[in-house]
């Protein structure tokens, strides 16, 4: 009977793990996939691409250098 319960208590812990571990990997896959994503903006001035984290904003439109805001 005790040796009934262990297994059983094995499988579970084995199916456990395999859900949660698949969830797991899951989530990560997505944090990296938001993370990679990033929005371009264009230069009002050149036209380059620029990283809309990196882009200079002013009045309302987005710049890639200094140099293109003047």
């Amino acid at each position: 009977m005790i040796i009934k319960i262990v297994i059983f208590l094995i499988i579970m812990f084995l199916i456990w793990t395999l859900f949660f571990k698949k969830t797991r990997e899951n989530s990560i896959g997505k944090k990296k996939q938001d993370n990679m994503i990033e929005t371009m903006q264009e230069c009002q001035n050149c036209k380059t691409l620029v990283s809309k984290d990196e882009a200079i904003l002013s009045n309302g439109r987005y710049f890639c250098s200094k140099e293109c805001l003047v």
